[in-house]
């Protein structure tokens, strides 16, 4: 997973590993100091899913608990307490989960069953449960059943605010929160303490949601995104807002998207990746800074899965490989420097 100057690994042996900021102690390693290679996550063992933002991270274990590490101050680490921690601590009453979602300064889980448990800052509602009051222990999401997919804004830049959506059995989206610019997808602009649904959405195998925008992948491997578009990122060839779900341009044989900042990459067909919106700092991976309002190749290949940074992104290739490429200020690419990159390098040490 990609935050937006970290990252995090689920080893096959299930350790979990980290690199770039730390000034929080979201890497969950005991300090404070920025890595420019993998570190081991401090007692983590087990591990099966893992998600991070800015601030802070959580794993899920292979005996359905969940540990979070890193930023506490609205309780996002779900210990019953707004105290950080540099080392992972055990959220509490939490069991069952399947799947993690780690948004700004709020975590949500995926539980067995497709019912859905929040937990830290919720002044837009991004908990779901009908309130702004943020909770340092696990809360249910209102309404909502049948989940099967999860996903939480991991940057929260005051303006476009934080959000959270969810994929359910029907093929539909639901989401809550923030909405200042449309990112609930349901054609207004207006917040919502409840899940809401995405208009017009059938058929969605998979959700990710960002910095003031959402894209969806379809099961006919298609896409459609939401929200924000100054950058580009909705991918239909304009940079104009829209609050209900607009066709990403040419996009076909998706099978997953991650999305961050202001930019996307889907993994197609034969492993190969495109990406579309804002790319300053190389995070296509194209080997150029040329932004696109419509999605374009990446050099990367054999890819399984992509995890979009806030300006870089990280892919795990054939063989288990993870290869990163973009902005590398903090040493978020793994690769013992702190030089970017335009094109795919190797995050070192990683096994």
């Amino acid at each position: 997973m990609s935050a937006a100057f970290s990252n995090c690994a689920v080893l096959t042996s299930g350790l979990v590993r980290c690199w770039g900021r730390n000034n929080l102690g979201q890497l969950g390693n005991g300090t404070t100091t920025n890595s420019l290679v993998p570190v081991t996550v401090v007692g983590l063992s087990g591990a099966v899913d893992v998600s991070g933002s800015d601030s802070h991270a959580c794993a899920v274990l292979g005996d359905g608990t969940v540990r979070c590490w890193g930023y506490n101050f609205d309780g996002q680490l779900g210990n019953g307490t707004t105290t950080n921690s540099l080392v992972p601590v055990t959220v509490s009453g939490l069991t069952g989960v399947v799947r993690i979602a780690v948004g700004a300064r709020h975590s949500c889980a995926l539980l067995l069953g497709g019912k859905v448990r929040c937990w830290g800052g919720n002044a837009q509602g991004q908990l779901g449960n009908g309130t702004t009051v943020s909770s340092s222990v696990p809360v249910p999401v209102a309404s909502l059943t049948g989940a099967t997919e999860l996903s939480a804004a991991s940057a929260d830049n005051g303006f476009f605010k934080t959000h959270t959506c969810a994929v359910i059995t029907s093929g539909g989206v639901q989401c809550w929160g923030g909405n200042g610019v449309g990112q609930l997808g349901n054609g207004t602009t207006t917040d919502s303490t409840t899940p809401v649904a995405v208009s017009g959405l059938t058929g969605a195998t998979a959700v990710s949601a960002a910095l003031g925008h959402t894209c969806a992948v379809l099961s006919n491997g298609t896409a459609r995104c939401w929200g924000g578009n100054g950058g580009g990122q909705l991918g239909d060839g304009t940079t104009v807002n829209s609050s209900t779900p607009v066709a990403v341009s040419g996009l076909t044989g998706a099978s997953s998207v991650s999305s961050n900042g202001n930019h996307n990459c889907a993994v197609v067909a034969g492993g190969e990746l495109r990406c579309w919106g804002f790319n300053s700092d190389g995070a296509f991976g194209t080997g150029t800074t040329a932004s696109s309002l419509v999605p374009v190749a990446s050099s990367v290949v054999g890819v399984q899965s992509v995890s979009a940074g806030f300006a870089h992104t990280c892919a795990v290739v054939l063989g288990g490989q993870v290869q990163c490429w973009g902005s590398n200020t903090v040493g978020q690419l793994g690769n013992g420097t702190t030089t970017g990159s335009l094109v795919p390098v190797t995050v070192a040490t990683l096994f």
